[in-house]
């Protein structure tokens, strides 16, 4: 049995270890059991599932992942979190597989196995860039699930027209479909954060919509497209394409309108403007 950590639990262990949560790392500890469980069953996790997970902290949503999964990696950047961390799986999760990577999460480039599936509480001020960068480096990632701000989840899972419809949005989209899996209460967080928090669920595309070098260029052309969100595509790509007529020329052999803006467009027509400016 895992016996998972109530605030009590959280706060003793802090306190021992002189650990004060920190805004410049984005730390805000789960201290609720019943949310934990709540998080991983949003995860639709199978028992051969191996997860990786960013930023553990104290171990509060570890422990829960390793209630169901086959495995868990955590990739922990605070060295004295991190060498509690072991201790905390080793007492309360006895004979479970755990796996401790102590590393900056936005410059990992390998792990000890191929996790299928990512979890995360992500650190609030990294939250998109660290996802993305799983994404990116690990192909072996099948679906998951991020506990993150509401106003950035909301964006994450929004559809081309959205008002919150933007460049996270489309650049996930290159990777899995993605959806809200519901809201999480201020309350359960210590510190309480002041804003509001939510998680998306997203599952992976069984073949990649392109290789490499097509989705350099793909998200270039999305970082063009929402640099300068209320320009129309012929003037937002100008810099892109080298001029407002290139870029002209290379939307029309796309089939995408130059008067649509980026907003407008799905994932398929950006690479559809990739492939046409070749």
């Amino acid at each position: 049995m895992v016996e998972l950590l109530g605030a009590a639990d959280i706060r003793e262990l802090a306190a021992r270890l002189d650990v004060t949560p920190t805004k410049k790392l984005g730390q805000n500890f789960v201290t609720d059991p019943n949310t934990i469980r709540r998080i991983v069953v949003a995860a639709k996790l199978d028992e051969a599932e191996s997860v990786v997970e960013i930023g553990p902290g104290l171990g509060s949503l570890t422990l829960g992942l390793l209630e169901v999964a086959a495995s868990v990696v955590s990739v922990e950047i605070d060295t004295k979190m991190a060498a509690a961390l072991e201790q905390t799986i080793a007492k309360r999760a006895p004979g479970k597989v755990f796996t401790l990577v102590t590393a900056d999460a936005l410059a990992i480039e390998s792990l000890p196995t191929s996790p299928s599936a990512l979890v995360a509480n992500l650190p609030y001020n990294i939250s998109v860039p660290v996802l993305l960068h799983f994404l990116e480096t690990f192909d072996s990632l099948r679906k998951g699930l991020v506990l993150v701000q509401a106003e950035v989840a909301h964006r994450l899972a929004a559809a081309p027209g959205s008002k919150v419809y933007g460049a996270p949005s489309v650049k996930l989209a290159w990777y899995a479909g993605a959806n809200l899996a519901g809201n999480v209460s201020r309350s359960i967080f210590w510190p309480v954060p002041n804003v509001d928090s939510a998680l998306v669920y997203f599952e992976c595309h069984q073949q990649p919509l392109g290789d490499e070098q097509l989705r350099q260029r793909v998200f270039a052309i999305i970082d063009g497209a929402f640099g300068q969100r209320r320009k129309t595509l012929r003037q937002a790509l100008a810099d892109w394409a080298g001029s407002a007529a290139a870029a002209e020329q290379i939307l029309t052999r796309a089939g995408v309108s130059p008067q649509a803006r980026g907003e407008q467009l799905t994932i398929d027509e950006f690479i559809s403007i990739a492939r046409a400016s070749v």
